[in-house]
């Protein structure tokens, strides 16, 4: 638990989740809900282009839907908030690679009461994924 904050109810931490893993098979989620996703830690330098550098450091995990990873069980957690994760995406100037990446400096956070892998269109962004509080817990959801 590298970067788990405290706060009044004990230990949060942030999580981040790919917009297309909730579209190929998430589960809905809202702040109150109890869920247990697999958590695998991240090197934050991996999301700064997409939420800025000092964001990706309160990054502790990333939830993982495929490909269960040896040795890592699902965690059960309350998600306390929600924010959606919007950036602009371009091709790299001077470059012969036609894939788009995000532009660094220009996220656009959205707070939300719910997540469900889809977001409202936004002008010049593309929706990323979400950055998600979440508390442990020792409940199973």
């Amino acid at each position: 638990m590298r970067n788990g904050s405290a706060d009044n109810d004990g230990m949060t931490l942030t999580v981040w989740i790919d917009d297309w893993q909730m579209q190929c098979c998430g589960a809905d989620f809202a702040p109150g809900d109890l869920v247990s996703w697999t958590l695998l830690e991240v090197d934050p330098e991996d999301y700064a282009d997409i939420v800025g550098g000092e964001r990706a450091d309160e990054i502790d995990f990333r939830e993982e839907h495929h490909g269960q990873e040896e040795g890592h069980a699902p965690t059960s957690v309350e998600v306390v908030s929600i924010v959606e994760v919007h950036c602009p995406y371009e091709v790299l100037p001077g470059t012969a690679d036609k894939a788009s990446y995000p532009v660094p400096g220009s996220t656009v956070l959205v707070p939300v009461e719910k997540a469900d892998g889809w977001a409202e269109a936004r002008k010049g962004v593309r929706f990323a994924g979400y950055l998600v509080t979440v508390r442990r817990t020792a409940e199973a959801p």
